[in-house]
């Protein structure tokens, strides 16, 4: 996986995932027109589907917005799989051979409701999650949930790729829509029938150390296109490329697949009706995807959907993290509010369109602090972290502090709530609610009209674990900032070479 940025000689690279889509499945279809209904039956029949979510608990899809749209989100899984001769042959390492595969490469698409907008957020196969209980379709196999945390890689050896999705739907509580997975040949084939994806490197690199550790890459400084087994190695190699982490190698596979792309669009060779039938062949026979994704006709239309927005409309990035020893974990805080920006379908890019709703303040006058009662209820509990502890009393105490002595902790069962919020019951409450928000530092739009509370009602949300103070990062939509950002439209990239592995 890949991480970091440096210098080097710039060359042409542009956006990373449509590679497996807009790129990819345009090709497929174009490589199909005029081929004729038999021609159309038999690359359908190429076409691996499976399940999309093998877990017990599916996050709901979005409400569309007022135009009744709503956003696309879709899992890429590269796998490691030795299953086959071929897969041994470009994977190596024997004593995996016939082994459980692993989730090595996953990445989640967001396309934007209004199709604007896109981000890709890439997760590095070494992060330590809790995996959630899945069941294999083909076995009927039950995977319990784990006691404590697996790196999430594992997760497509407990019933498939459905069970990768579940992990990330259990972690960001993000509806998935689809998943494609690839395989090492898979990747191969394609790498040759586009003819090769130019890639840049700022030294000479070797990726190979004293014990034959390293995928075998051998380029010089500069920028080289790369097909086969070549594209391959690139993809695979960790060892040589910046500190040597799973995090590297993630960069670099977010440079070959915008690149690709590029390739892709503007190839004029892909108007070679041979080129493109073999391309389409050999994309339908590398693709695993869910069931509804199982015709070149849905695989087509979803990437008429993809490239709807413009290059510099993309974002890519990884997961904000944390190293635990030689594994990493998603950075608290960062990693939800990323997460969040996407459930919200909020551009990473800072760059949304449309302006914030103009909060509008109550005609209801407030009470006196001192007279305002309000519940304090803990609602920090989340699907993969308990609440913290004695939470409804610290901020009941924070409001006690702030004039509201009418501020009681309820000591009930802890629940979930990903935002705060403030809750009243009757118009007359209204402007006492939202005096409870000001004193707090939450934005208006917190504030709402519900039935189901009998007076002011604060549930601190897990957006607000800890502190005395609502973290104003809690309350804006900016993506956390991170060096692992690229946008679509950067064309100028070189993947470091560690000094180690060079020559």
């Amino acid at each position: 996986m890949g991480h970091r940025r440096t210098g080097g000689r710039p060359r042409k690279r542009k956006h990373r995932i449509l590679r497996w889509t807009a790129g990819v499945v345009a090709v497929v279809i174009v490589g199909t027109a005029g081929a004729g209904y038999l021609y159309y039956r038999h690359l359908n029949g190429n076409i691996k589907t499976d399940k999309l979510n093998l877990g017990e608990h599916k996050v709901a899809a979005p409400t569309p917005n007022a135009a009744g749209q709503t956003p696309l989100n879709i899992l890429l899984i590269g796998s490691d799989a030795r299953d086959n001769k071929e897969n041994q042959k470009l994977g190596g390492a024997k004593e995996t051979f016939g082994g459980t595969p692993l989730a090595d490469v996953q990445m989640l698409v967001h396309l934007s409701a209004d199709r604007t907008n896109m981000s890709v957020v890439s997760m590095p196969r070494d992060t330590l999650l809790p995996l959630p209980k899945c069941t294999d379709p083909k076995t009927g196999k039950e995977y319990e949930a784990t006691v404590g945390r697996r790196m999430t890689n594992e997760s497509l050896g407990r019933g498939g790729p459905g069970c990768t999705v579940a992990t990330w739907e259990q972690l960001t509580r993000i509806h998935i829509d689809h998943f494609m997975m690839v395989d090492f040949s898979g990747v191969v084939s394609m790498a040759d029938a586009i003819g090769g994806v130019p890639v840049c490197v700022d030294a000479n690199i070797h990726s190979k150390d004293s014990q034959g550790h390293g995928s075998g890459l051998k380029l010089e400084k500069g920028t080289h296109s790369i097909k086969g087994v070549q594209a391959l190695q690139w993809l695979r190699t960790r060892y040589g490329f910046e500190d040597g982490s799973d995090i590297a190698r993630a960069k670099a596979q977010h440079m070959y697949m915008n690149s690709m792309v590029r390739e892709l669009r503007e190839n004029a060779t892909f108007s070679n009706p041979g080129k493109l039938r073999t391309l389409a062949e050999k994309a339908t026979e590398a693709l695993h995807v869910d069931e509804g994704l199982d015709t070149v006709k849905k695989l087509y239309d979803l990437s008429n959907e993809l490239k709807k927005p413009e290059p510099s409309r993309i974002t890519m990035t990884t997961m904000p993290f944390v190293y635990v020893g030689a594994r990493v974990a998603p950075k608290e805080g960062e990693a939800e509010q990323l997460f969040r920006l996407i459930r919200d379908d909020i551009a990473l890019d800072g760059k949304d369109r449309k302006k914030p709703a103009k909060e509008e303040v109550s005609t209801d006058p407030a009470a006196p602090d001192g007279k305002i009662a309000v519940q304090v209820r803990n609602g920090t509990r989340t699907s993969t972290t308990p609440a913290a502890r004695g939470r409804a009393s610290e901020v009941a105490q924070v409001l006690i502090g702030k004039g509201f002595a009418q501020a009681v902790a309820d000591q009930g069962q802890s629940l979930t709530e990903e935002k705060t919020i403030i809750r009243f019951p009757s118009a007359d409450l209204e402007g006492d609610a939202q005096r409870v928000a000001k004193s707090l530092g939450l934005p208006l739009s917190s504030v709402k009209r519900s039935t189901d509370v009998n007076g002011v009602t604060l549930t601190v949300g897990a957006d607000w674990r800890t502190g005395t103070a609502y973290p104003k990062s809690a309350a804006d939509d900016k993506a956390p900032k991170s060096d692992q950002t690229l946008n679509g439209a950067d064309d100028g990239d070189c993947m470091h070479v560690n000094p180690a592995f060079t020559w």
